[in-house]
């Protein structure tokens, strides 16, 4: 079933379990991100994310991503992540996503509580929900590396003052997290993930899952993480299937497919099991 983002995190910040949000750029991933929620009765939350389009442009995520959702039956939420502009936030909204995150994270804080704030108007008065960013999630390679991410931190005392101000729904935190694949272990503060978590209330977001240890997800849950990114770990797994068809003598595409919706529904199912969002539909 289609729902929106507090459908799925609110329960699961009062339960204290993780939901895992996978990026699916096409019906392969699409496929095996829903038929594992389903398998494991999981509630889940799928879409894609700006810099992702030009692999597959939005219209064309929305053609396969929502009817799928509406079919499913866990609850599954149609999320467009890290949203840079406003134009594109609202095509998200007209093409039926029901959760955007509005990613203004590299202004002005000033500038970035006026803008997620009406971005959290137009989106309630449509039953969308809408996640915010405070202090800024770099990436661990390329341009949008950060030299000091500590820097970027999220600040509880802010945080708290930016929730009132703009009503988002839930927060992606800074907190030693980062996006692509990590050369070293990270090290997360997660003195500072409680103290957020206690001061605004709401369901935190932790970009950057690909990578962390299984203990470092465990102990951000239980501290009020409820949402949690993946997408490299699925990408490398679908990549990883494709090369095993391929070594197990398959030649087409068609043939292929199924190693591949295989190898990324092992990953899915994992991180899930992990999270503590099985059985959570029931």
């Amino acid at each position: 079933m289609l729902v929106n983002m507090n459908d799925i995190l609110l329960p699961a910040k009062e339960g204290k379990y993780g939901v895992g949000f996978f990026n699916a750029v096409n019906v392969e991933m699409a496929r095996a991100i829903i038929e594992t929620a389903e398998e494991l009765q999981a509630p889940v939350m799928v879409g894609t994310a700006e810099v992702l389009l030009p692999a597959t442009e939005l219209n064309l995520v929305a053609d396969y991503l929502i009817p799928m959702a509406k079919k499913a039956s866990v609850p599954v939420c149609v999320h467009y992540d890290h949203g840079l502009t406003f134009e594109r936030c609202m095509e998200a909204l007209k093409l039926g996503f029901t959760s955007v995150m509005y990613d203004c994270s590299t202004v002005s804080y000033e500038e970035n509580v006026e803008r997620v704030a009406e971005m959290v108007k137009i989106c309630h008065a449509m039953g969308v929900t809408v996640e915010a960013e405070l202090g800024h999630v770099g990436d661990n390679a390329g341009a949008g590396k950060l030299e000091n991410p500590e820097d970027y931190y999220t600040d509880p005392d802010t945080a708290l003052d930016y929730i009132t101000r703009t009503g988002a729904d839930s927060l992606a935190v800074a907190v030693g997290n980062a996006h692509g694949d990590y050369a070293f272990p990270p090290k997360l503060d997660f003195d500072r993930i409680d103290v957020i978590s206690k001061k605004v209330n709401i369901p935190l977001v932790l970009h950057g899952g690909s990578g962390l240890a299984d203990n470092d997800f465990r102990q951000a849950v239980q501290l009020g993480v409820s949402k949690v990114n993946i997408f490299t770990d699925i990408d490398k797994a679908g990549k990883a299937g494709v090369e095993a068809g391929i070594a197990a003598g398959e030649r087409t595409m068609m043939g292929l497919i199924a190693y591949e919706i295989d190898a990324m529904k092992k990953v899915v199912a994992e991180k899930i099991r992990l999270f503590g969002s099985e059985g959570k539909a029931c």
